[in-house]
C-alpha cells in the first residue's frame, strides 16, 4: 500500500519506463537502453498507420531523437511510447553501454 497526493493505493507505484539511449543499427532496427537497465532490439517496421508513413524514409528513420525519455522522429512529429517499444522488442544480451 502507498499514498500519493493524499490518495491511498493498494499496490506499489510503478516507475515510468523511459528510453535512456537509442542507436540506429540498420533499416529501422534500433538498439535501445531502457530506464529499467534492459538493452533491447526494436524493429520499427511494426509501426503501422498513416502517422508512421514517414518512417519509410531513411532520412527519417536513421535519425531518431529523444524528448523526455520518449523516442521521436521527424522533429518530434512522430513518436512511440517506451512501453510499446519495450513490449515489442527483443532482449539483447550485452552489458556494453550503447551511445547514440
Amino acid at each position: 500500500m502507498h499514498e500519493e497526493n493524499g490518495i491511498v493505493y493498494s499496490d506499489n507505484p510503478e516507475e515510468m519506463l523511459t528510453v535512456l539511449e537509442i542507436k540506429h543499427l540498420y533499416s529501422g532496427v534500433y538498439l535501445i537502453k531502457f530506464s529499467n537497465g534492459s538493452i533491447r532490439l526494436f524493429d520499427s517496421s511494426i509501426l503501422e498507420g498513416e502517422v508512421f508513413e514517414k518512417l519509410k524514409d531513411p532520412d527519417v528513420y536513421e535519425n531518431p531523437s529523444m524528448e523526455y525519455g520518449i523516442v521521436t522522429w521527424d522533429n518530434g512529429q512522430i513518436d512511440c511510447s517506451p512501453e510499446y517499444m519495450y513490449e515489442n522488442s527483443y532482449e539483447y544480451n550485452t552489458k556494453e553501454v550503447i551511445s547514440a
